[in-house]
């Protein structure tokens, strides 16, 4: 894609006002040039942002994987397309060529049609960060089914409900799975799910950790032994432009997880041009995004981004302090990895360890790197520029959503001077506002306000999955018109950009975005709790933590505090999974509302937080007494 690599600041400026001006030849001139096509579209775009609809490429025709794979063999069939680097770093890595990804993915999806997987059918994967997972996806895409991936530290309830929302046929999963020191029984937790999930026909299961599993007879399998039988030739589906390539789930702020729809072509061409813009990749380079698959930044930027460009994409099983607080500074000495892109929550763990587990690696192959996930803090931005990229390696500091299916705001390396904790400008074709409450647009620079977009661009997710009155109300109500991105930002005075948080409920913790609603929901299944608020308090290492305001039935049962947190902390385990459980947990009498029932979780927010005054206005309160009462007692 090197004829769309922007190379210079005035550069950037000159494609930005085209792809403003003229978004539809600006999009169609990228799909036209750097892609294979069955059949080119009539239209490169139409949309309704009132209704929420959107057709990129109207009536094209393609399949993703010729796109990732077939195109490149003839050039680049014998280049690494991934390194596997396995939990255990005694245990060898593993490199696929193009070539032989092109044969795996062949033989899985000659499998899948085996297993009578059909195009438009819903395939569950809930896999550790192992070869298998890319491989199913890709073969998913190649005959058309449409792949959910579940990531694989949600619990069994976590992963039914998403197995039931889209009726998937079929799920694949493993018998076990590495996590640091840990290994997780992933093939147990998936039968605790499956005995919730009608839909599922065949699960197919790979062997990672050897351990002993129960096997469902007529439904269960082992995959190795089917993909032996399968032939490493595949015919590639011809999709329509819009048809989905993949569904995710996000945690909303209320209701049950957002299944999110991507169709396949406006994805495609958007990953591919903002993975070679944003990470300045070269033919030669080896990129590595230390994210799980499970999550939308391993879609894009693990998996569908690199391959679309013919890179070396690094895939990691394991954690950042296993075996100790040196194995990414180790990979990247091993791999010669040339951009690195990670959380600022792994960043600030890092931070806080002596730093000579860095000095000990050389770290002189990298050229970018990046902080995805939140927002990262000043401290870590300083310390990741200073001690990982040697003050000499652009840091992209980027921002965008599950539903946005590619990065919207970053910096582009050697083009945008970066500025700590600022996303910094928008890539082409993607036009930021600032809104009031009001619904007023915030004109001029050093302004504050909520982020929307107010022109689609093409990897816009398309829909929620059965509920698209749900997206319109959740993305396209408050603000008419225009995406609203759930999002805070400061735009400073020349035109940067710095996230701010979320103004929803939904609270980000280590990367992961979690709804308030769900976990209140699982909390007041406890038999001795009432009622609960949840809100998101800083934490030095994950961003965020969760704090949880317990309203009990019985004010007596206060005595058995420390086993009613563990209780409500394991039915939060159980129901959703551990990264959703609370940091503090504070026991009251009652929560703050208003008049017409409505929770102040502004007031509970600056009490979690250490505040001791300026709540505000609590005259509207029900009882503006119990204020003073939580925050005596607070933890």
């Amino acid at each position: 894609m090197s004829s769309y690599s922007i190379q210079s600041l005035e550069h950037y400026f000159r494609v930005y006002r085209r792809s403003v001006r003229k978004p539809k030849k600006f999009w169609g001139r990228i799909a036209e040039d750097n892609f294979t096509w069955y059949q080119k579209w009539e239209k490169v775009v139409e949309f309704d942002m009132q209704e929420a609809r959107f057709t990129w490429f109207k009536n094209g025709k393609l399949n993703i994987t010729k796109n990732c794979i077939d195109r490149h063999l003839a050039n680049l069939g014998d280049k690494n397309a991934i390194i596997f680097e396995p939990n255990n770093p005694n245990e060898p890595a593993r490199h696929y060529t193009y070539n032989q990804l092109y044969s795996e993915v062949s033989r899985m999806a000659n499998v899948l049609r085996d297993q009578g997987v059909k195009k438009g059918d819903r395939v569950c994967i809930y896999l550790p960060m192992i070869p298998e997972l890319a491989i199913a996806m890709l073969a998913c895409a190649r005959i058309g089914a449409i792949h959910s991936v579940v990531f694989a530290g949600f619990s069994a309830q976590a992963l039914s409900a998403r197995i039931n929302d889209c009726t998937c046929r079929m799920l694949i999963t493993a018998d076990g799975g590495y996590r640091g020191s840990k290994k997780i029984s992933l093939k147990q937790i998936a039968d605790e799910a499956l005995s919730q999930t009608p839909s599922i026909e065949k699960v197919l299961v790979v062997k990672r950790t050897g351990e002993r599993v129960s096997m469902k007879e007529e439904r269960d399998q082992w995959l190795q032994p089917l993909l032996e039988q399968a032939a490493a030739a595949s015919k590639a589906e011809v999709m329509d432009a819009e048809e989905p390539l993949f569904i995710l789930y996000t945690s909303g702020s209320t209701g049950k997880p957002k299944g999110m729809l991507h169709t396949t072509a406006g994805y495609m061409v958007y990953t591919a041009y903002t993975f070679k813009n944003i990470f300045n990749y070269q033919q030669d380079d080896v990129y590595w995004c230390t994210a799980d698959i499970g999550w939308i930044t391993g879609h894009s930027y693990i998996l569908y981004g690199p391959l679309l460009n013919g890179a070396t994409t690094v895939i990691f099983e394991g954690i950042p302090s296993y075996p100790d607080y040196s194995r990414f500074w180790e990979v990247i000495q091993k791999h010669r990895v040339n951009q690195f892109y990670t959380s600022p929550t792994a960043i600030r763990s890092l931070a806080k360890e002596k730093i000579e587990y860095v000095q000990r690696f050389q770290l002189d192959s990298l050229k970018v790197i990046g902080s995805v996930g939140e927002p990262i803090n000043e401290e870590a931005w300083h310390w990741y520029n200073d001690h990982v990229g040697n003050k000499r390696c652009p840091l992209v500091d980027t921002w965008w959503q599950t539903e946005t299916g590619g990065i919207l705001i970053s910096a582009i390396p050697f083009v945008t001077p970066t500025k700590p904790t600022y996303a910094s400008l928008p890539l082409p074709g993607i036009r930021p506002v600032l809104m009031d409450e009001l619904r007023n647009e915030i004109t001029g620079n050093q302004k504050t306000g909520n982020l929307c977009i107010e022109f689609p661009w093409p990897a816009i997710a398309r829909t929620i999955w059965g509920d698209h009155q749900r997206y319109i109300d959740t993305y396209f109500s408050k603000y008419p018109g225009k995406y609203f991105t759930g999002d805070g930002a400061l735009r400073d005075e020349v035109g940067y950009y710095r996230i701010t948080g979320r103004v929803d409920d939904v609270i980000i913790v280590s990367g992961h975005n979690l709804g308030t609603a769900p976990i209140e929901d699982v909390i007041s299944e406890h038999p001795y709790v009432a009622e609960s608020a949840i809100v998101g308090i800083p934490h030095e290492i994950k961003g965020n933590a969760l704090y949880g305001f317990v309203v009990l039935k019985e004010t007596g049962l206060w005595r058995d505090r420390n086993n009613l947190i563990r209780e409500i902390n394991q039915l939060i385990t159980d129901q959703i999974g551990p990264i959703a459980k609370l940091e503090k947990i504070q026991f009251v009498n009652g929560l703050p509302k208003t008049r017409s029932g409505k929770i102040m979780r502004r007031i509970l927010r600056k009490i979690a937080e250490g505040e001791d005054s300026d709540f505000g206005d609590v005259t509207t309160l029900v009882d503006p007494d119990i204020v003073e009462e939580i925050r005596r007692e607070r933890v």
